[in-house]
């Protein structure tokens, strides 16, 4: 057949694209999928089955002898392509084509988060299924307001993109806002749903305004907030749009505890984030500029401690941040049973060594390991960017103002928080404008009546009634 040679061409003749010829009574019928895509169990079993027991097959009668779970008919060439490398198998008679859904189960299972620890919530995650991630939600929205609309994006990859979102609580606006960046992005592929979010971005920050997260509950309190969920085909990980500031200071965790627990936890976060930037800076700028602040026991230890280390204070700690920042994503990218060797040999050993030598001084040590572990409170990877980069920038006006730079590095970041809009909110809410949802920022009031957040929700109505 014609229509098979031209297949054949337009596929390359590739080795997994399978071509099978079978004779049917008077009837020529071609079977055409991927191997690698489509189960070839299902289609000896079932396909090729119902066609060997039907006593008499006709390109008419062809629909009614194949299974029906999921039978479409392709409009066209291209659609007949689309199909075969979405694991479909193609029926081919002359004059008619019918693709059947054969996919192959290439997919793992539901497995426990690994990035965002659950404590005392659900353990189960997101996977590279697609339509796996949406059962994982709908198992916790069951309700018909849950909509979920469907496009592909890519030229080339054609990935399924699924927009979630309550259709009795989320702003129309907000959706038709994000359906038309999301038919604006034309690029080739979309490998993982990060590439929706760094092309969804409206303002070039280093502050992150897009979360992502693999825990079916948080996007599932995400909708019930007003908020809209974006899962990609094969990304195990959500976008969660919009996102405030304050997002990252919560966990999913924080509702399944007491409110003063919850808020007692949230000032720990706030604290280790100003601890995490500030400190090193600190250090730098009073014994560099200010030390005429310092108590004069207190400056007198720093200056015995220094006083064999060859480097001045900046050279010093930018040397400690770096070779912590190494050790750090050495850990990432290596093995786990061998991280851990690593982190000892770098952290004591290397540590004890530098000491030792007299290259750098024991309060460094000391006070880097502070701002680093009070980083790593933040299991977001945009939010641990973030902190990197407010270090440094605070370390380097701090070397240059003294205790002006932390001032300087603060002005900074509250002027950049203020001037960030995402999807046409404050970036800052509900600090900025402020709203009820100031009950549940950094300190959590017990509200028996808890009203729908005005700027995600479009009817101002208490939670629990549509």
């Amino acid at each position: 057949m014609e229509i098979i040679e031209t297949l054949k061409k337009d596929t390359g003749e590739s080795t997994d694209i399978i071509f099978k010829r079978e004779q049917i009574g008077n009837l020529e019928i071609y079977l055409v999928f991927s191997e690698t895509l489509a189960s070839g169990d299902y289609i000896n079993e079932y396909i090729l089955e119902s066609l060997v027991e039907a006593r008499e097959v006709t390109s008419q009668s062809l629909e009614n002898i194949l299974p029906d779970s999921n039978t479409s008919i392709p409009k066209n060439y291209q659609e007949m392509l689309e199909f075969i490398y979405k694991g479909f198998c193609l029926v081919i008679t002359k004059g008619k084509v019918i693709a059947i859904e054969a996919k192959k189960d290439i997919d793992r299972s539901v497995a426990t988060a690994e990035n965002e620890v659950s404590l005392v919530g659900p353990k189960d995650s997101f996977t590279e299924n697609f339509n796996m991630n949406i059962g994982l939600i709908r198992k916790r929205i069951r309700t018909n307001k849950l909509r979920v609309d469907e496009k592909f994006i890519g030229q080339l990859s054609n990935t399924k993109v699924g927009i979630c979102y309550m259709e009795n609580i989320a702003s129309k606006k907000l959706i038709q806002n994000v359906k038309r960046r999301l038919a604006e992005i034309d690029i080739d592929g979309i490998i993982d749903s990060s590439y929706l979010k760094n092309n969804l971005i409206d303002k070039k920050t280093i502050f992150p305004v897009i979360n992502q997260t693999e825990r079916p509950d948080l996007a599932s309190q995400s909708l019930l907030e007003g908020k809209i969920i974006i899962i990609a085909d094969n990304s195990p990980y959500a976008i969660i749009i919009p996102t405030f500031f304050l997002d990252y200071f919560h966990a999913p965790d924080d509702y399944y505890q007491k409110n003063i627990n919850i808020s007692f936890i949230r000032l720990i976060r706030l604290l280790a984030f100003a601890i995490a930037i500030f400190i090193p800076g600190l250090y730098i700028a009073y014994t560099t500029h200010n030390s005429s602040s310092l108590p004069i026991n207190l400056l007198i230890n720093l200056i015995v401690q220094r006083s064999s280390v060859p480097f001045p204070s900046f050279i010093e700690c930018i040397t400690m941040i770096l070779c912590f920042e190494i050790l750090r994503e050495t850990d990432l990218r290596i093995p786990s049973k061998t991280s851990s060797a690593i982190s000892i040999l770098g952290g004591l050993i290397l540590g004890e060594a530098a000491v030792s030598a007299g290259i750098i001084s024991p309060i460094m040590i000391i006070i880097v390991a502070i701002s680093s572990i009070s980083g790593l409170i933040f299991s977001n990877l945009a939010m641990i960017y973030l902190i990197r980069y407010l270090r440094i920038i605070n370390i380097f006006l701090c070397s240059i103002f003294g205790i002006f730079g932390c001032v300087i590095t603060f002005l900074f970041i509250m002027i950049e928080l203020s001037g960030i809009e995402n999807f046409n909110l404050s970036y800052i809410a509900p600090f900025a404008p402020i709203n009820r949802e100031i009950d549940d920022s950094l300190i959590k009031i017990d509200n028996k009546v808890k009203r729908r957040n005005p700027l995600l929700s479009k009817k101002n109505n208490i939670r629990g009634r549509s």
